[in-house]
């Protein structure tokens, strides 16, 4: 079973990998540029050794719950964790404590949270503002008109460095406007923090369109490792 899940899973790597290609070529962008994410919720920490021995080592988790173990179980790989779901202040010392990278910093709370646990945890946190591209769907992130200051807090904090920003694109609509949108937020960013250079954007079905407005992280679950499964194992 190893060896099929292996070959199933170096088959969606090379898909996604063909995609990313394809539409870096059409946005005359460079491949380099682009990190690929696999986000492997309800998948098992098998999948994650699977996936580090084929090459693909920035690994995302939406729930601490799920997330902190898999860490654990995989802490002798040389991973990047990124977490990208919706954060709650209560669990920040918990995620401080394994991941590199959050992609959900919406509001100041959080902000203190993160600063606090990465200071107690001795590490350093790259934080992202996760913008949100349509205020009535209730997913969270910070409307575009409070992202500067946001930004402005987590470049200040202690424990924190400011990576850029995040978004998810609105549901059952276009996502270029959205992204498009977004590229725009994340310049007026990069004007006032020249190195907060990521624009975390795109997942299975829409990642061409985040490429072509500027995406350097693409958050990709379904396309690498198949339809979700309700249980972990």
């Amino acid at each position: 079973m190893t060896a099929q899940r292996r070959a199933e899973l170096a088959e969606g790597i090379a898909g996604v990998r063909d995609r990313i290609a394809a539409a870096c070529a059409a946005a005359g962008r460079d491949e380099s540029e682009i990190t690929l994410i696999a986000v492997t919720k309800t998948f098992p920490a098998a999948d994650v050794r699977l996936l580090a021995g084929l090459g693909l080592t920035d690994v995302g988790e939406n729930r601490d719950q799920e997330a902190r173990p898999k860490a654990a179980e995989c802490a002798d790989l040389a991973l990047t964790w990124h977490f990208v779901g919706g954060l709650q202040t209560n669990k920040a010392r918990a995620v401080a404590g394994y991941a590199d990278v959050v992609h959900s910093v919406d509001r100041s709370r959080l902000v203190t949270a993160l600063s606090d646990a990465a200071v107690r945890a001795g590490r350093t946190l790259r934080c992202l503002v996760q913008v949100s591209l349509d205020e009535k769907e209730g997913r969270g992130g910070a409307s575009p008109r409070d992202v500067p200051a946001l930004a402005d807090g987590i470049a200040g904090a202690d424990g924190l460095e400011l990576g850029g920003v995040m978004a998810v694109a609105p549901l059952g609509a276009d996502p270029l406007p959205a992204f498009t949108r977004l590229a725009g937020v994340a310049g007026e960013v990069r004007r006032n923090h020249p190195d907060a250079s990521i624009v975390s954007a795109g997942m299975s079905g829409d990642l061409e369109q985040a490429i072509a407005c500027g995406a350097t992280h693409l958050r990709v679950g379904t396309a690498l490792l198949g339809g979700r499964r309700a249980i972990v194992r």
